[in-house]
Formats: structure tokens, C-alpha cells, sequence
């Protein structure tokens, strides 16, 4: 049974105010929870960082083996984030956020508890799973709770500078926790943070089933749409073997024969994914849906925000603690002024979003981070820390406009039954962004037997890459026609 894209589910309750972008107290709640759960995913990618080497040494995992601490996470975090997003329009949101919970919270308090390094790692993957379930079906209950204009503008930038922030906080709390309780204290933080937001969230959050899969008197009908399996099987593991091999990329290179392997595959499977999408009656992904402009455009605008922002952040902590010689401690003050500003400019991004537009925002924001990601090829190799704290603080605050008016680009216009498979496309980027971003431009910083001139060669592509892509943005979006 097709879902019957022209009605639109009835407003959600918790999103019943007016039209200014002011929010309902219930709002705010429901606000809240989603908030909670998506800066919870985002501290998990970053808390662990400082902590990997003291991990090591506690479960007996070799230097060579620690980057499965990051990618058992990565591998289904970013794999399984079309297949969630789209089982979520289909069965209902609210349930499977709810289930993605109660999966993060125990597989981190198995991480927690961890005895050996294959228990540890299961946790992991565990984590990045729930992190596949919660992002995209947190991020589909938001758009279609607030409606599209001042209140959903309003509610992306708090969740995008949240984002932003869980990111920084990771880094810097990782490192505090560990020194003061152990690198166990940092997993047993987020399983407390889950059972708290899968405490919360039931009674607040809506259900979100589309009234079409919907009987007398809104009980579910048993005919729902079928999922699209080959669909599912050709892009989940287009996407594992793509980030697979990237992220070993990150720690190796691109010499080994399992990278260049799985490249491959990963590349074949999403190929053929387009071919099976063109020809399904009920696809995974429209690909009508993926010539609309603004969703093509906005994605290859957050594909390079994301990415390149990175990037960005791995250089400046190799250039200010291997060049300069500044201790951790000092490192994560940078980066904690970074996250401040990044703070303040979402606290008006919705403001400068409802006065410019989330397009024309997108590719200001773009240009404006290209721009100060150059400012940073004036460091020298004596001194440059005070430079790197000022031009990273504005690059940032110029991505996190980029990450919320893409967000807002990708998603607008969008029928709220297929919120799930477009916010599922922005999460998916911006995993994909923070992905490969390292490995292809990173390892020409740490190759070479110059890292002073190997941080300057990738922060000048870096520039280059971010504001061609300002410009293509503005051209593609700026088109009448698709």
C-alpha cells in the first residue's frame, strides 16, 4: 500500500504556537529530548579521542588496533542511516527513536564494563547502531513537530549548535574524565545520559505514522508499505565499505589491498543502488526527491562543511601540539573558545536565516568559513597559537551556519512522510563529511617528513575546495529549474 503524499498529517500538539518562532512549553520539552539525544550521538564521537591510549593499555589493545575504537562506531553510525530513516516513515518514528535508546544506553554501559577488547568493541558497534536509529528519526521527529518557518528555523539552530558543541565538549570533557576517573567514566556518562532522555521522551514525544498507514480512529492498519530490500542491502553496504575503507585510510594510507578493495566495492554498490532505485516500485530513496535542488545542492553544501571542517580541526591539533609543543590541556582551550563562538552564532542563526534565507545563508556561511580557513596560512612555526584560537573560532561560527541552513535547505518543501528519508540524507552527509574528510586530505599533513608544511598544503585545498563549493552551491540553488 503506496503512503499517500498528499495528506499532510495533522500539527503536532507540542508545536501549536504562533508563528513567530516563540515555542509553547511543551514545545521546548519536546525540544529538549531531541536536543538531548542528538548532543549525546555527537559527544560520543569525540569523548573517547584523548582517552584511546590509557583504553589501550587497560583492555590490551595495540596502538595499530585503537582506531577500531573509532571505527566500530563509525562503520554502522554512518551505514545504517538511509535504512533507519526510511523504516522510521514507514513503521512510525517515535517507537524505533525509543528502541534506538535503549540500544545506545545498554551498549555503552557494556563499553563501560568492558573485560577485553572484543567486548569493548561490540559496545562500540552497538553505540554506533543506536547512533544510526536515534540521529536520523530524532532529526525527522523535529522537522515534522515544528512546523516549517520561524519555529523549525529556531529549533535547527539550537540543535545545530548543539551538534557543534557536543563535538568540542567531547574533547575536552574526554580528557578531563579520564584523568580523574578513568576512561570508563566517559561510556558510563552516556548510558546515564540515555536512560535519562528514554525516560523523558515517551510522554512528550508524538507519534508520527503518516494517516494513510493510519485506520478508524488512527489505529494502525496492518497493510503497510513493503520496505525496499535490495535498496536497503546495496546502499547500507555501499555505505559500510565506503567508510571502511576511508577510515583505514586515516590510520595507513591508501597502500594496503583491503583498502583499495573495499573503495571499490563500496563505490560499486552505490552504483548499483541507483540502478535498483530507478527501477523499484516503492524505492529507498526517490530519486526525485535527489534532483530537487535543494536537496542536491544543500547536501553538497553540508558534505563540505562537515568534511572539510574536519579536517581543519585534525591539522590545528597536530600544528599546535607538534609545531608549537603546546601540552593537551592547552590545546583543548583553543578548541573551547571554538566551541563558545560556535555557541553564539547559533544563538542568531536563526535570526540571520529568517531575515537572508536559508540558501543565501548557506553559501555566505560556506564562503566566510573558506575565507578564515586561509587566515590560517599566515602561522608561523615559532608562534601562531592566538591566530589559530581567532581564524578557527570565526571558521566555525561561519559551519555552524552552514550546518543549519543546509539542514533547512535539504529539508524544506519536504512532505512530513518523507522527513525521515531527507533528514536521513543530511545525517547521512554529514556522517559521510566527517568521514572522509581525514582520510583524503589529512594524510598529506602526517606523510611527509615536514608537518609544519604538510598542515599549510591541506589548509590551503581546504580553502580552495570550500569556497569552489560556496560557488557551486549558489549557482545550482540559484537555477529555476531543477
Amino acid at each position: 500500500m503506496a503512503i499517500d503524499t498528499h495528506t499532510a498529517p495533522a500539527t503536532p500538539a507540542a508545536a501549536q504556537a504562533p508563528q513567530d518562532g516563540r515555542l509553547s512549553g511543551r514545545a521546548k520539552l519536546v525540544l529538549f529530548v531531541l536536543c538531548a539525544a542528538q548532543f549525546m550521538v555527537a559527544l560520543d564521537f569525540s569523548i573517547l579521542n584523548v582517552a584511546l591510549p590509557v583504553l589501550g593499555d587497560d583492555l590490551g589493545l595495540s596502538r595499530s588496533a585503537l582506531q577500531w575504537a573509532v571505527t566500530a562506531f563509525a562503520l554502522p553510525s554512518g551505514g545504517f542511516l538511509l535504512l533507519f530513516g526510511r523504516i522510521a516513515d514507514l513503521y512510525g518514528r517515535k517507537k524505533l527513536f525509543l528502541t534506538g535508546l535503549a540500544l545506545f544506553g545498554a551498549a555503552s554501559l557494556l563499553a563501560a564494563l568492558a573485560w577485553d577488547p572484543a567486548s569493548f568493541l561490540t559496545g562500540r558497534a552497538l553505540q554506533g547502531l543506536g547512533a544510526a536509529v536515534i540521529v536520523p528519526t530524532g532529526m525527522s521527529l523535529l522537522t515534522t513537530t515544528f512546523p516549517e518557518g520561524p519555529q523549525r528555523d529556531r529549533a535547527l539552530g539550537i540543535s545545530g549548535t548543539l551538534l557543534s558543541l557536543g563535538f568540542t565538549v567531547g574533547m575536552v570533557l574526554g580528557g578531563v574524565m579520564t584523568d580523574t576517573l578513568g576512561w570508563r567514566s566517559t561510556m558510563g556518562l552516556l548510558a546515564v545520559a540515555a536512560v535519562t532522555v528514554l525516560a523523558l521522551a515517551p510522554g512528550l514525544l508524538p507519534e508520527s505514522l503518516p494517516h494513510s498507514l493510519k485506520g478508524m480512529g488512527g489505529a494502525p492498519i496492518p497493510d503497510r508499505p513493503r520496505l525496499d530490500v535490495p535498496g536497503a542491502i546495496t546502499v547500507t553496504g555501499g555505505l559500510l565499505a565506503l567508510i571502511y575503507s576511508l577510515s583505514t585510510a586515516a590510520q595507513r594510507g591508501f597502500g594496503g589491498a583491503d583498502v583499495w578493495g573495499t573503495l571499490v566495492a563500496g563505490l560499486l554498490l552505490l552504483a548499483a543502488f541507483v540502478v535498483v532505485e530507478s527501477k523499484a516500485a516503492a524505492p529507498l530513496v526517490s530519486l526525485p526527491m535527489l534532483k530537487r535542488r535543494t536537496v542536491a545542492w544543500g547536501n553538497l553544501g553540508g558534505l563540505v562543511t562537515f568534511s572539510m571542517m574536519s579536517t581543519v580541526i585534525f591539522v590545528l591539533t597536530l600544528y599546535l601540539q607538534e609545531v608549537l609543543g603546546l601540552s593537551s590541556f592547552k590545546t583543548g582551550l583553543v578548541f573551547g573558545v571554538q566551541g563558545a563562538m560556535s555557541a553564539v552564532a547559533g544563538s542568531y542563526a536563526a535570526k540571520v536565516i529568517g531575515r537572508f534565507g536559508a540558501r543565501r545563508t548557506l553559501v555566505v556561511s560556506l564562503l566566510g568559513q573558506g575565507l578564515f580557513i586561509a587566515l590560517l596560512l599566515a602561522l608561523g612555526r615559532e608562534s601562531g597559537a592566538l591566530l589559530a584560537t581567532v581564524a578557527v573560532s570565526l571558521a566555525s561560527m561561519c559551519h555552524l551556519g552552514a550546518i543549519i541552513s543546509y539542514g533547512l535547505t535539504v529539508t524544506s518543501g519536504v512532505p512530513d512522510e518523507e522527513q525521515g528519508l531527507a533528514t536521513g540524507l543530511v545525517t547521512t552527509t554529514q556522517q559521510v563529511g566527517i568521514t572522509i574528510g581525514i582520510p583524503l586530505l589529512g594524510v598529506l599533513a602526517t606523510t611527509g617528513d615536514d608537518l609544519f608544511h604538510g598542515v599549510r598544503t591541506v589548509l590551503l585545498t581546504d580553502a580552495v575546495i570550500v569556497v569552489a563549493a560556496a560557488a557551486l552551491v549558489a549557482v545550482g540553488l540559484g537555477r529555476r529549474k531543477v
